[in-house]
């Protein structure tokens, strides 16, 4: 059975700071790609029309922003960062509104009005009306400013939509739905859930870290080579851990650079707000102050953080470097 990554969904961007709950959206991070819920399809046909709400096109607010970094763990999430006085913005708006109708729930469009929720508009440093951020996996991965025409737009998502086809399970989910699916006719059906990793799984969507954490134990003790179970568990540590450290964590870090503890619980905090390189270079330049057990134990914590990520993932491959120059 193939799985989601759970590294992936660890390293997962607080987009917009302060408004959106990082410890909940970790929470529900597998649970959401597990489902891979193929989005309803719009009243009248699985193409929709040009009348009428379309459950593919979304208005967000500061309030519900948290709801759209979710849903890109699906499907990829077209923020259209839009004013109502822009004439740009205007021409754009319904070339957008058109492709997500006809993406068929392949991708969502979700507009926000700078004017009314402008610290959405901060998070992503917008600087011109209208910007375009695609948004996948919790992350940004692509964007534009300015009106396109529609068949450049077009050429963008299905650009996007081939990256990340293997990545987001919702994409083949609604593509299959509305008759579309590039998946061959005799690709084998999913295997059932494993229910090991469910329990595990609702156990972390409800908080439950211990009950998580025992869970996928379990798992390892029965079967210590499942790697699915160890990156899930080193998870599940790293989110219990993370929402027990206090707001001020890096201010007094940075403040007593030889309190040991405050490092590493500084450098927790700044990977729970996506600052991932720093966090790293924190715990590297402690490395490099410290010797003896106190330099064995930032190691282990570093390395553990190492293990929230795809082995591939560059920002882990520079940092094990540095890491390594530090210790030797």
């Amino acid at each position: 059975m193939t799985r989601p990554d759970p590294r992936k969904t660890a390293a997962m961007s607080a987009a917009l700071s302060g408004a959106v709950d990082l410890g909940a959206l970790k929470a529900r991070a597998d649970a959401a790609r597990q489902r891979a819920a193929t989005p309803p399809p719009p009243p009248g046909g699985a193409g929709g029309s040009d009348a009428g709400p379309s459950p593919w096109v979304l208005d967000v607010t500061e309030a519900t922003f948290q709801s759209v970094v979710e849903r890109s763990l699906e499907v990829p999430v077209v923020v259209e960062l839009t004013a109502t006085w822009s004439p740009e913005a205007g021409q754009l708006s319904p070339v957008l509104e058109r492709a997500a109708r006809a993406g068929g729930g392949t991708w969502l469009l979700a507009r926000v009005d700078l004017d009314a929720n402008p610290r959405i508009g901060q998070v992503f440093g917008v600087q011109s009306v209208p910007t375009v951020v695609a948004i996948a996996g919790g992350q940004p991965i692509d964007a534009f400013a300015g009106p396109l025409p529609e068949a450049e737009f077009g050429q963008w998502i299905d650009r996007l939509l081939d990256a990340l086809r293997d990545r987001l399970p919702g994409i083949k989910a609604a593509e299959a739905n509305r008759g579309a699916s590039p998946v061959g006719d005799d690709e084998p059906m999913a295997e059932p859930e494993d229910a090991r990793f469910t329990a595990a799984e609702e156990a972390f969507e409800q908080g439950d870290f211990a009950a998580a954490e025992a869970a996928y134990e379990a798992i390892l003790a029965a079967e210590p080579a499942n790697a699915e179970a160890k990156a899930a568990l080193a998870q599940v540590r790293f989110t219990a851990r993370a929402e027990a450290v206090p707001s001020d964590a890096i201010a007094k870090a940075d403040g007593n650079p030889d309190d040991l503890d405050a490092q590493l619980a500084a450098a927790d905090l700044e990977l729970a707000t996506n600052d991932v390189e720093k966090a790293f270079k924190r715990l590297i330049d402690t490395v490099r102050r410290v010797y003896g057990e106190d330099r064995d134990k930032v190691r282990e914590h570093l390395v553990n953080l190492f293990e929230l990520f795809p082995p591939d993932d560059e920002r882990v491959t520079k940092a094990r470097r540095n890491l390594a120059s530090a210790l030797y």
